[in-house]
């Protein structure tokens, strides 16, 4: 049971405000917001997803720079409202076709209308995009495809923009929908490296994502690497040849959408489903065993004098240059007492951007693979170890049209309603960092 929900922006604007129960105060937004924003400036790190305040009880998740956040005075279980967050954020995005502020602000009264069907009286009722679209009449209004920003770049260059932004109860012009089916498989990868560059830990968490706009909902199936092994007792999957190609993929555990039906998987690992509007995940997976990461990072941080220090950082990608790489961050906590940083780049370094932010002590690089030199001045001598006082090297990314793992989708297969029946097929690779480490 839920009190209030609200979306906010990036800038703490409220964009949707819906008050279930009045038990709360109108201010609650505001609060909130200011709660957030200054954890952070408190050296705290960033909020956690729940916490209480003035006896409130705030449940948030991000998604696509925006806040979706819960109240309630009540002890409800946090990871229902987290994941009751999560399923609305889908469902919007569904009606929508994409999640932004500028989307939300141009279909407010759908928004609510969506709401009101989704909780009643703080109550949840469905969260189902195929059981709402017999309730929900409000037609989507569709959203400028150039205002899509950096985050639907990579994806534009695979398939034709307008899917990107296209809602699930949209039609096309003339009042036709347009038959097609996306698949993706995204994948987090954590890492952890020592200062030498070698692999302490690592593991990859997996989401086959399915998003179908269908009519009729037919039967598909869906067919991955006959190679597919669930357990730990696989063969090590690390291949220094090359990480795309064919070879054992050894899952530790996987789970199941409730719509999948496992008759054949373990024959042919073959997934067959009717797929309802709007998108879910069809597979959860999850890898411990020994993989090749796409990135290698070498770490080293030395005492240069009584008030100075030198970092060299080395990053080496290792995945065909074909591949591009997305949104490169390498960041890296220095000691407190830290009052000013030098960088050095490499000769002819192009595409590379440094900063030393002096309220957090945090150096940050990002841009192509090189080394990065990095001169330390201190305002007092430093206390015995500096590798314990600064570190550790951390790094984000996002690598389009490559996965670490190498579990593939080998075809798709649509059961057919005529022999004129072909609609359009796309499966996408998508892999995000998620804890990528070195130590000092």
């Amino acid at each position: 049971m839920i009190s209030q929900f609200f979306i906010l922006s990036q800038r703490g604007d409220s964009i949707v405000f819906r008050d279930y129960r009045g038990e709360v105060p109108k201010g609650s937004a505001e609060i909130f917001f200011r709660k957030v924003k200054f954890w952070k400036d408190d050296g705290e790190g960033d909020a956690p997803p729940v916490f209480n305040a003035d006896g409130v009880n705030y449940f948030h998740v991000k998604d696509a720079g925006l806040l979706f956040v819960a109240t309630t005075r009540v002890n409800v279980s946090p990871s229902l409202v987290l994941e009751l967050l999560r399923r609305i954020a889908r469902v919007v995005k569904d009606y929508l076709g994409v999640l932004s502020e500028d989307a939300l602000r141009k279909n407010f009264v759908l928004v609510y209308e969506l709401l009101d069907q989704i909780i009643d009286f703080g109550y949840v009722q469905t969260t189902s995009t195929e059981v709402l679209k017999s309730y929900v009449f409000n037609e989507p209004v569709v959203v400028d495809s150039s205002q899509l920003g950096p985050a639907g770049i990579f994806m534009a260059k695979r398939m034709p923009v307008t899917t990107i932004t296209k809602s699930v109860v949209a039609n096309e012009r003339g009042g036709r929908k347009r038959e097609e089916i996306f698949v993706d498989i995204i994948e987090k990868m954590s890492v952890t490296f020592s200062s030498s560059g070698y692999i302490l830990t690592s593991e990859i968490d997996g989401t086959i994502q399915l998003k179908s706009y269908l009519t009729g909902n037919p039967e598909i199936r869906l067919a991955l690497n006959e190679e597919v092994g669930i357990g730990r007792g696989g063969e090590s999957i690390y291949d220094y040849g090359s990480s795309l190609g064919s070879g054992a993929v050894i899952l530790d555990d996987c789970n199941f959408h409730e719509s999948v039906h496992l008759d054949s998987f373990d024959v042919d690992r073959t997934l067959t489903l009717v797929p309802t509007d709007g998108e879910f995940p069809v597979m959860n997976y999850r890898i411990t065993q020994e993989f090749k990461p796409p990135f290698c990072i070498n770490a080293l941080i030395e005492e240069a004098g009584p008030f100075k220090a030198e970092v060299t950082i080395k990053v080496r990608a290792d995945f065909p240059s074909s591949i591009i790489a997305d949104k490169i961050l390498v960041q890296i906590p220095l000691p407190t007492y830290t009052t000013r940083v030098s960088f050095e780049l490499e000769p002819g370094t192009v595409g590379n951007t440094t900063n030393f932010t002096e309220a957090n002590k945090r150096m940050e690089w990002g841009g192509s693979e090189h080394t990065l030199h990095a001169k330390l001045t201190f305002s007092q001598e430093s206390h015995g170890n500096i590798t314990k006082e600064a570190g550790p090297v951390s790094m984000t990314f996002t690598i389009p049209m490559f996965n670490a793992s190498r579990l593939q989708v080998k075809y798709l297969h649509i059961t057919k309603k005529s022999k004129s029946y072909n609609p359009y097929r796309w499966v996408r690779y998508v892999t995000h960092s998620n804890s990528y480490v070195a130590r000092l």
